[in-house]
């Protein structure tokens, strides 16, 4: 699975962007996806995960409710939908993928093999 992120930019507080996870090697199918962020000074911590076949999902507390994961496996991508953003969202976002059982959405990054190149959102207030 080789992953590439995009969708980043610079938005104002309240607007969205989505973000894009495609899998140029579209085995895209065979793997949980999960996005994570690291703001500056910060830990990477976990965002949202979707299933493989995009039946089970899982969000941070901090995003839950704004966020949406969702997944298209025929076309080998992971979405990720960023509604009602905060400064505090301010971060390079990653996507990453682990081959994982049908159901499950780990939420740790050591759980994760295969990681994308980051995109950075930037929220101004």
């Amino acid at each position: 699975v080789q992953l590439q992120a995009s969708g980043g930019g610079l938005v104002q507080a309240g607007g969205s962007l989505r973000l894009s996870c495609a899998d140029t090697g579209r085995t895209l199918i065979r793997y949980t996806v999960g996005w994570f962020r690291q703001a500056p000074g910060k830990e990477r911590e976990f965002v949202a995960a979707v299933s493989r076949g995009g039946g089970n999902t899982n969000y941070a507390d901090s995003v839950k409710g704004r966020f949406t994961i969702e997944r298209d496996n025929a076309k080998a991508t992971v979405f990720l939908q960023m509604n009602s953003l905060r400064s505090e969202d301010t971060a390079v976002y990653y996507c990453a993928a682990v081959s994982a059982g049908i159901w499950l959405v780990p939420r740790t990054k050591e759980e994760y093999n295969f990681w994308g190149q980051g995109t950075l959102v930037t929220v101004s207030s």
